[in-house]
């Protein structure tokens, strides 16, 4: 198996590290796919597990903890999954309020205002302690939200306000519409924006640039009536690229769109890779696929077909509201995950998760790659057969540069590694390998946070 059925909540030691790392890496991923005798099928449906990697006075120590979540517990009780997930049903399962699952908190996880973030798809995050990874509470940002105005799992902090970002859609097929939130500093609801869509896409990130909110609503479709006839996420949602990929981009300030476009090819965006200006246009990239990749998902048998990723930089011209360049850097294969140096942004070069070449069946990520500013070369590092990279990579800034942290799952030993780069030499290898006594759960995004 590439993901474990359940994995082991603990603390280890990790050993000795480069002095000059000071801070915690973060991830959070999909972690309890069996209660009972009830498995989860698809690998968005895991319940969320905090993984965490302390790093101080030359040591490493990690923590591994589940998010306590209502679902969480009431599960706990009866000793089973009882809410449908996002590809498995069950004959007796049930839906928040009747309409939408259950949220497994699994996705994404933000260290903000000294405490942690945990969220999941179209549901309100988790706040939990920084240190000991306990779970608190549901964060309604001061009851201004509540479960039917859901965040999406990836909010953007900007570095200059403080000021958080995020977005909800609302998938009502009579009036779709995507809402647009921003979070003052001192936790308070500062905008609500709701901006009608021309159908109910399904969307996953968007973009924070200096002025605006970027998004690439992809052709993929969520049918709310097929849930409500019992169906799952993964079977309500549809592809249709006959109606276009769109590129929509919002003022930060009142959440005004100055653009909303229909691009020349229908493309599938899961993750963006961010947003900047230069000379008054708007920058912004995103891994673009030909088509989706939830079908990709499905336990045990991942990632069955070949689906090629390409760096793609639109460069858009706000005052006339059309894109005026197209940049593209193909990836060499699927690749996913992107992480940035938060010193030069988007603007720098990028680290990606990626699928190298391998014989045909199952596949996972095996592969490092880091494409340079320029977007014109990209530097690949593969790992040994039969290893999995297993967590999107994480930049860690130290004296004279950074480096770029990913975790590797061992199937055979059962066991886990965290491997550590020099971020700008990602081909010459890891420059420290510190081993985990157990095997942690395959991971979807991390932060890093600076001490203090």
């Amino acid at each position: 198996m590439l993901v474990e059925t359940n994995a082991v909540e603990g603390q280890w030691s990790l050993g000795q590290v480069p002095p000059d790392l000071d801070g915690t890496a973060y991830w959070n991923g999909p972690a309890r796919f069996q209660r009972g005798d009830r498995h989860y099928r698809h690998w968005l449906d895991g319940d969320g597990m905090i993984v965490a990697v302390d790093f101080r006075n030359g040591q490493a120590r990690l923590t591994a903890r589940y998010v306590a979540s209502d679902k969480a517990a009431e599960e706990d009780v009866a000793d089973g999954f009882v809410y449908r997930a996002f590809g498995t049903t069950f004959d007796d399962d049930k839906l928040i309020r009747g309409i939408t699952t259950a949220s497994p908190v699994n996705v994404s996880v933000l260290p903000w205002r000294g405490e942690l973030l945990a969220f999941g798809e179209q549901g309100l995050p988790w706040r939990l302690d920084a240190g000991t990874l306990e779970t608190h509470e549901q964060h309604t940002f001061g009851g201004r939200l509540n479960p039917i105005s859901p965040l999406a799992a990836h909010p953007h902090v900007c570095p200059d306000t403080g000021q958080l970002f995020d977005f909800g859609v609302s998938f009502a097929a009579a009036s779709p519409t995507l809402t647009l939130y921003r979070i003052e500093p001192d936790g308070t609801l500062g905008l609500r924006r709701r901006v009608p869509l021309d159908a109910p896409r399904s969307n996953h990130d968007f973009a924070l640039g200096p002025r605006h909110a970027a998004f690439y609503l992809s052709p993929y479709v969520l049918d709310m009536r097929i849930m409500a006839d019992g169906g799952t996420p993964m079977q309500a949602l549809g592809w249709r690229p006959e109606i276009g990929a769109r590129l929509l981009v919002l003022r930060r300030e009142d959440g005004e769109p100055v653009v909303d476009l229909t691009l020349d090819r229908p493309g599938y965006v899961l993750h963006l890779v961010g947003a900047y200006e230069v000379d008054g246009d708007l920058m912004v990239e995103v891994v673009e696929l030909e088509r989706p990749v939830y079908d990709q998902y499905w336990l045990p048998d991942l990632f069955p077909d070949d689906r090629p990723a390409t760096l793609v930089r639109f460069r858009i011209d706000l005052d006339a509201a059309r894109v005026i360049e197209r940049h593209e850097l193909p990836l060499g294969g699927l690749a996913d995950f992107p992480a940035l140096d938060p010193a030069h942004g988007p603007e720098g070069a990028v680290w990606l998760l990626g699928i190298g070449e391998r014989a045909p069946g199952r596949k996972f990520f095996d592969t490092v790659i880091m494409a340079n500013a320029d977007r014109d070369r990209l530097t690949t590092w593969t790992t040994e057969p039969g290893t999995y990279l297993a967590g999107e990579p994480i930049f860690a800034p130290r004296v004279g540069g950074g480096v770029v942290l990913v975790p590797r799952f061992v199937p055979e030993k059962r066991t886990s590694e965290l491997l550590v780069f020099d971020a700008y030499a990602i081909d010459s290898g890891p420059i420290g390998v510190l081993p985990v006594p157990v095997a942690l759960p395959t991971r979807f995004h991390g932060q890093w946070a600076e001490r203090g």
